[in-house]
């Protein structure tokens, strides 16, 4: 009977391959591969349906992967769809041989990774990435992480994060491409395009999942998993559209988040997931949640119990469960009790299926066990070149006084000090993937392989990173009276930002200002290396007469990356995607803020009656756009013309320095006024240039009225006739301004 059973299935599956129609159908799927989904769920069990939309857990030990035997079992019996953190050829092979060769209906599984920022070659964290204002590079490192990712079994990617943030205490601003949803939108799709290339069935492309869906990055008070309460205007014009830009960029797949919406998860949103997501944005792929998303209901309090959780996140539209085994264990109890539909069960295993169609796992199961690629397509030297590229490109120069940096060529000795001067672990920043802390280059090593022989190196930690020891002081300021130059090298460590990482004062931590302060008093030149996740509130360390060079978290080549800007072979070109605060107290705090009807006017500092604060300036330390250079750039002769619905933009820049570089020219525009108040300055173009010292540049930027909609209480976009501010400038508060009309 058992032989029968299969044998009417294999029927199946060959009249489903028979057909001859390829016209492309729903979700890019060609009808006979329609067929063939039709009859594989036609032919599944309940609780094999369940576990398609399963997602379990695999593990590393101290002697490499492992997976609980209770997982092999059910794999073998169908009902696991996927595993996430399995990796390497032969481990992966394994388990997707269970899955095809021993289950009863041979569908593969999909295998996912948090590959974030590289896979094994770690690049800089998102936010320093973000920073080089590069769209093409950002591209590119997402192509390198899914061809080293896939080369290791992988064939789907939880990432990019595209959570616009403007609350910097919460640590997974480290994740994301900072407080602008313009720029952001426009790097959301670039990682998308990296990540899946022009064809998900080629072995070195994988399947990009777009999170956290939706607004994860306006938690209340920057702290982790806390709750989410924006207006409903707001939501669309600020934090929602670059999901969208990843859902028209082609991403196959995007995640819940853990929050709530309007009092209500959104693993059980059925507004969120099935009308605005599928409904009104056509999405073709599948949602899975974060991380026991659907359990965590419980404590949100919209669910009685585990059951109850899953029937909501089934019922609203939520295809696979990740590692909460809620669909797994309630899916077939609930449709007896005829709480959740067959239907709704069918279409979540219809999307699910769908993904490992477009990924060629039917064609073959095993196309991303390559063990050739394994050992020849991770960490090559044009990868870690173009790592150390994207180092240099992602730091930005926040200060320079006298003309610090770049270190001299008459320095003979240079004394490193600080608690993250030789660090390999902190180099990876958070989410690191598959990446080997002992593969990184360190600060201490850069410099010492960039000045060779000629300059004579010292190093002292001087502190740690975040307690209140300053024993090491004392040989820290020896060392110091020995050298011609120090890099003192600050900040946080890699796991204080990222997710479970959020902190309510975030100021170098520990006695490290102390230590800072102890340098600029010794009256050498001091540059400062900043390592971290996040801006921070260094009002104290900029108040010191030190060059401040902000490195994020810089990953593989983090050291070499640092060192080619130190000693001028690259010249800084990173601008602020995300504001620096003065203090924890103006937070949140971004560019793109509105204006009140009693606006603070710096020119008049004795009035009261406005807002702003008594103890602060309400400017920021360093804004959004903000970064130096080894040279200095001139605006000039900012134009505008409208030509029926098309406005364009020129603005002259001069290199005016000893120096060639890059300048990222921004634009932005204000709408004077309209029928919802309007932002002060909203970026709308860009250009990363570069200019040969001497020169002066016609820079173009052309818009249309589309460029000037904004979302209105209907929430229809469109935009109203009436007169504009263009803004052009070296960062969002340094500009030149030109106005005009569009009728």
């Amino acid at each position: 009977m058992r032989n029968l059973k299969i044998s009417a299935i294999l029927m199946l599956l060959l009249i489903a391959e028979t057909v001859q129609s390829q016209n492309t159908g729903e979700g890019g799927i060609v009808s006979a591969d329609n067929a063939k989904i039709e009859a594989l769920i036609k032919n599944m069990t309940v609780d094999e349906k369940a576990g398609q939309l399963t997602l379990f857990m695999s593990g590393w030990d101290v002697t490499g992967p492992t997976l609980s035997t209770n997982y092999q079992k059910l794999i073998k019996e169908g009902k696991v769809g996927g595993l996430f953190n399995a990796y390497t050829v032969d481990y992966v092979r394994e388990f997707q041989r269970m899955a095809v060769e021993e289950s009863r209906l041979k569908i593969p599984m999909i295998f996912g990774y948090d590959v974030i920022h590289g896979h094994r070659t770690i690049f800089p964290i998102p936010l320093g990435q973000s920073c080089s204002w590069n769209l093409a590079a950002i591209e590119q490192s997402e192509r390198i992480a899914a061809q080293e990712a896939t080369a290791e079994g992988l064939n789907w990617t939880f990432s990019p994060m595209v959570d616009v943030a403007r609350d910097p205490r919460w640590g997974r601003v480290a994740e994301g491409s900072g407080e602008d949803t313009w720029l952001g939108s426009k790097i959301a799709a670039a990682r998308v395009r990296g990540f899946q290339g022009t064809d998900l069935k080629s072995n070195n492309t994988m399947m990009a999942c777009a999170k956290h869906f939706a607004a994860y990055g306006a938690a209340q008070g920057g702290r982790d998993y806390h709750t989410v309460d924006v207006s409903e205007l707001s939501l669309y014009e600020w934090y929602l559209p670059p999901y969208k830009a990843c859902l028209d960029a082609g991403a196959g797949s995007i995640m819940t988040s853990f929050n709530e919406i309007a009092g209500v998860p959104s693993t059980a949103n059925k507004w969120l997931m099935t009308d605005l997501l599928r409904n009104d944005w056509g999405f073709n792929g599948f949602v899975v949640t974060d991380y026991t998303s659907i359990n965590e209901m419980v404590n949100h309090g919209n669910a009685e119990n585990n059951k109850d959780a899953a029937r909501l996140a089934i019922n609203a539209g939520v295809d696979m469960d990740m590692m909460g085994s809620t669909y797994l264990d309630y899916l077939p109890e609930l449709i007896k009790e005829k709480k959740v539909s067959m239907d709704a069960v069918d279409n979540a295993v219809r999307w699910v299926l769908k993904a490992k169609m477009k990924l060629g796992l039917f064609d073959d199961p095993y196309r991303y066990c390559n063990k050739s690629r394994q050992e020849n397509e991770v960490m090559t030297p044009d990868q870690l070149a173009f790592a150390r590229k994207l180092v240099a490109e992602s730091c930005v120069l926040l200060k320079n006084p006298g003309q610090i940096l770049p270190i001299p060529e008459t320095v003979k000795t240079i004394a490193i000090i600080g608690p993250l001067g030789d660090s390999k672990k902190d180099m990876l920043g958070n989410w690191s993937a598959a990446g080997k802390w002992e593969q990184c280059v360190t600060l201490l090593e850069g410099v010492k392989s960039r000045a060779g022989s000629r300059v004579e190196l010292l190093y002292e930690k001087g502190c740690n990173t975040n307690d209140g020891d300053k024993r090491g002081f004392e040989a820290a300021l020896k060392l110091a009276q020995k050298a011609d130059f120090i890099i003192l090298a600050l900040g946080e460590n890699g796991w204080m930002s990222g997710e479970a990482a959020s902190r309510s004062t975030i100021d170098l931590p520990g006695v490290q200002n102390d230590l800072a302060e102890a340098m600029a008093k010794t009256g050498k030149p001091v540059a400062v290396v900043l390592f971290n996740g996040r801006p921070l509130t260094i009002s104290r360390l900029s108040s010191l007469n030190v060059a401040i060079l902000e490195t994020w978290f810089g990953g593989t080549q983090a050291g070499n990356g640092i060192a080619d800007l130190l000693f001028g072979d690259k010249n800084p070109s990173g601008k602020l995607t995300m504001t620096f605060p003065r203090n924890e107290g103006q937070i949140p705090i971004f560019y793109n803020a509105k204006n009140t009807g009693r606006p603070y006017n710096p020119a008049d500092s004795g009035a009261k009656y406005v807002s702003r604060y008594l103890d602060c300036s309400n400017d920021p330390l360093y804004p959004f756009g903000y970064g130096l250079s080894y040279t200095t750039f001139t605006y000039a002769n900012l134009e505008t013309r409208v030509d029926g619905d098309k406005i364009n933009v020129t603005v002259q820049v001069s290199n005016t320095g000893n120096r060639d570089g890059e300048e990222v020219v921004q634009l932005y525009i204000r709408d004077k006024v309209g029928s919802v108040t309007r932002p002060v300055k909203e970026l709308k173009g860009f250009q990363k240039v570069n200019i040969k010292k001497g020169e002066t540049k016609s820079i173009a930027f052309s818009l249309t009225t589309a460029d000037l909609a904004f979302y209105h209480p209907d929430l229809k976009k469109y935009w109203e006739p009436g007169e504009f501010t263009a803004f052009a400038g070296t960062n969002s508060a340094e500009t030149i301004s030109a106005t005009f009309k569009v009728n």
